[in-house]
């Protein structure tokens, strides 16, 4: 009798400690447990963009006890995406992370991340208060896979003053790069061969070529820019986009009225606070480091990005940054980062990083908070990328391409060699598309 009520007893023990056990949580996330949700995010906010996601972390570990988030700066994005695939092989990488725009379709693919659209549905999400353009270019057959964070456009920067001493009406910015090439002249200052001031500059970057076939209202990339399915070549070297782009480029420069000041966007930038250059195109997330960098030396005016033809009827496309969802198969974990994803995009909050760092706002509600409204009175030039982000047909949400990085290298190299007359538009136009459209086939035959 005894060792029967022992039995009884050890075994109840047992049922009791297996239930306590699970109790304590597990893969699936079936139970609760008193320690905080710890996640990590990565991100590749250096500088302001740093200090701010710094200050949100902290502003969020404040408000949820039960989670516990730590930040994480990894350097570049590509260096983040070189981490996260050694990180994948152990299960040690971030819960939520950060990844440029031209990840997107790598990402997916990769197998990684949970579709963000997983989430809103669960939770009953309402995305129709979000930027419907920013939402439009990380929606893939109508599945949200990520949210959108640091988003941004490029426009038109302008030197008002520089304007009134050339005879022009500084509130008239050109509208096409006809009219670019025409005040460029104008406003270029020259001492015998030497340019003290330049009437117009870009950096040598990918990114304004993809912007460029996206005002066209032509696409970079086949299969509906890969969105209806994955791109398997260029389309800019058939519809006539990329040869545009490169003898606009070309044809401007060889007036010698528009300086090349190499690759590196801040070095453009610089040199248009410094009076050298009265206009430049640049992401609208530099227009508070602009306006602070200017000093006061002269008024900054900002336009939407000129066209190339004076017919054409596209927008710009969304560059910058969103937030992922990382795998870990682990269900509290999931709700919890996406607990601080919804945070990050709260008007409050994305009213804060919109004035740390000049990214858009992606929610509309950050228009109705009276901090916000202060802003825009205050800095009216940004009221131009909203204009221009709304104006923009969700068509001209950009491509999603595999080897984006790759692509965008391969172009930035075609327009050195095009401006050191070392090939011409036609060339410059094939060489990329050649390159491009066989990175393209050993990508998707790797990623089937």
């Amino acid at each position: 009798m005894k060792k029967k009520l022992l039995s009884i007893v050890l075994a109840a023990s047992m049922v009791t400690a297996v239930a306590a056990g699970c109790g304590k949580g597990s893969d699936e996330g079936g139970g609760k447990s008193d320690k905080p949700v710890e996640l990590v995010f990565w991100h590749s906010m250096g500088g302001a963009g740093g200090e701010a996601i710094t200050k949100m972390v902290e502003d969020f570990n404040k408000a949820h006890t039960d989670i516990k988030v730590k930040a994480e700066y990894q350097g570049s994005y590509d260096d983040a995406i070189n981490k996260m695939k050694s990180s994948q092989q152990g299960n040690a990488g971030p819960d939520v992370m950060q990844l440029y725009d031209i990840g997107t379709r790598w990402m997916i693919d990769s197998g990684y991340a949970l579709p963000m659209q997983q989430f809103v549905d669960e939770d009953k999400f309402d995305l129709s208060t979000l930027e419907k353009n920013i939402l439009g270019y990380y929606t893939v057959n109508d599945k949200l896979n990520s949210m959108p964070f640091n988003s941004s456009t490029p426009i038109l920067y302008y030197n008002k003053n520089a304007f009134k001493e050339a005879g022009l009406d500084p509130e008239k910015a050109p509208k096409t790069m006809k009219e670019v090439k025409e005040i460029a002249a104008k406003l270029t200052k020259k001492d015998g061969d030497k340019v003290s001031q330049y009437g117009y500059s870009m950096a040598v970057y990918g990114w304004f070529f993809e912007q460029f076939a996206a005002k066209q209202g032509l696409e970079f990339a086949n299969n509906g820019n890969g969105r209806k399915d994955k791109a398997t070549t260029v389309e800019f070297d058939k519809n006539g986009a990329g040869l545009n782009i490169f003898k606009m480029w070309k044809e401007l420069y060889d007036t010698g009225n528009a300086g090349n000041f190499g690759r590196k966007t801040a070095d453009t930038q610089n040199a248009f606070n410094a009076g050298k250059t009265a206009m430049m195109i640049d992401s609208t997330a530099v227009l508070n480091s602009v306006i602070k960098g200017v000093d006061g030396k002269f008024e900054v005016g900002t336009a939407f990005l000129p066209t190339i033809n004076e017919g054409d009827k596209g927008g710009v496309s969304i560059g910058g940054g969103s937030l992922w969802i990382m795998d870990k198969k682990d269900k509290n974990r999931g709700k919890a980062a996406w607990e601080f994803i919804k945070f990050m995009v709260s008007p409050e909050q994305q009213v804060f990083w919109h004035k740390s760092t000049g990214y858009f706002p992606i929610t509309q509600k950050a228009y109705d908070v009276q901090e916000m409204k202060d802003h825009l009175k205050k800095y009216p030039q940004f009221q131009t990328a909203i204009d221009q982000l709304h104006a923009s047909p969700v068509e001209s949400r950009g491509a999603l391409l595999g080897v984006f990085p790759e692509a965008r290298q391969v172009v930035e190299t075609q327009i050195e060699s095009l401006l050191q007359n070392k090939i011409t538009p036609e060339e410059a136009v094939e060489k990329a598309a050649t390159t491009i459209n066989s990175a393209l086939e050993k990508y998707n035959k790797a990623n089937k």
